[in-house]
């Protein structure tokens, strides 16, 4: 049986990446900074719009799953694409890059391989506008027993919460591969999702998952407060390990009685799209070889300080070489 150090499961989405700047977001109706779900329609509309257009295999934890198979781990993906076009390219990518794609293209889909549009402005904030096609139909039965029960470390996305369905699948993945002896996490991916989906998102950190990842505004979005250290230490009471990225303001990582703060170097990123993931990727391969908390963060930053020098979600560098000269490994 093949061994995971890292399984994700996420939205397999095709990015499409331009620029535009803010009276370009203003004439087409896009609200700068976020990530908001259009339907089909819309999404060939804006397509049609955009310039110099980057294609690359994206979705959140699929972009964390790349970056550590880009760090020499094995690793695999599960998601749901068509068997179309941009199906097949993202199938192909994502094993190019190192990564297993277990679950084969949908021949015969009624939906079409979910695609996101992402519009970078000058200052290197991303507007993403994401048609979520085939990818959200994701269930328990595209959750092979084998892989997840492989797996050193699941990594689950928040958006997939959405539909009862991806509920199942995440529950499925997270007891298999618990019960085999691995750790499950999750993403919380959007403080717009867990609005939606609070008690499910609560119940599931405090029963089922080991650790959880999510920015300040997510992680305040738990338990709706402003208060971001109450909101941490709720939430590190009921999960073992809790990671907040604030931003420039670094990164906390709490593990049950301990606590590190990681600092940043502020920088103006060329394109923010990316960072969380990235971060994530840095943070779970120092969790997978056993790195203390503090090691963990400055992976993930370094990790996160790579993937916004550029245009693009995953990163472009040799990271281990990084580690290295940062004296991380």
């Amino acid at each position: 049986m093949t061994q995971y150090e890292l399984v994700g499961i996420g939205n397999a989405v095709v990015d499409v990446i331009s620029h535009a700047d803010d009276q370009f977001l203003g004439n087409m109706g896009i609200e700068k900074g976020i990530m908001q779900l259009i339907e089909r329609e819309r999404a060939e509309v804006l397509y049609g719009a955009m310039k110099d257009r980057l294609q690359t295999p994206g979705g959140s934890v699929a972009n964390t799953v790349a970056g550590v198979a880009a760090l020499g781990m094995k690793t695999a993906f599960i998601g749901r694409v068509n068997d179309d076009t941009l199906g097949r390219f993202y199938a192909d990518a994502l094993t190019d890059g190192g990564a297993d794609f277990v679950n084969a293209p949908v021949v015969g889909g009624k939906l079409p391989t979910s695609r996101s549009m992402i519009f970078v402005s000058p200052d290197g904030e991303r507007s993403m506008n994401t048609y979520l096609g085939i990818s959200t139909d994701l269930g328990p039965a595209d959750v092979p027993d084998a892989v997840a029960s492989a797996a050193k470390i699941m990594f689950l996305e928040g958006y997939l919460f959405d539909k009862d369905e991806g509920k199942q699948a995440f529950l499925q993945a997270s007891r298999l591969t618990r019960a085999a002896g691995g750790m499950a996490g999750i993403a919380i991916s959007d403080p717009f999702c867990v609005d939606r989906h609070r008690a499910d998102f609560l119940r599931m950190i405090g029963e089922e998952l080991d650790y959880v990842i999510g920015n300040a505004a997510e992680i305040k979005s738990l338990f709706e407060t402003d208060d971001l250290e109450a909101a941490l230490t709720k939430t590190a009471a009921m999960c073992p390990t809790v990671v907040c990225t604030r931003s420039g303001d670094g990164v906390t990582l709490i593990r049950n009685s301990e606590r590190v703060d990681v600092p940043v170097t502020k920088v103006v990123p060329v394109d923010a799209t990316g960072a969380g993931d990235q971060f994530a990727a840095g943070f779970l391969y120092g969790l997978a070889t056993s790195r203390d908390l503090a090691t963990c963060g400055r992976m993930g930053n370094a990790c996160a300080a790579e993937v916004i020098s550029h245009i693009g979600p995953r990163p472009e560098a040799d990271m281990m070489e990084i580690f290295r000269n940062e004296g991380l490994v």
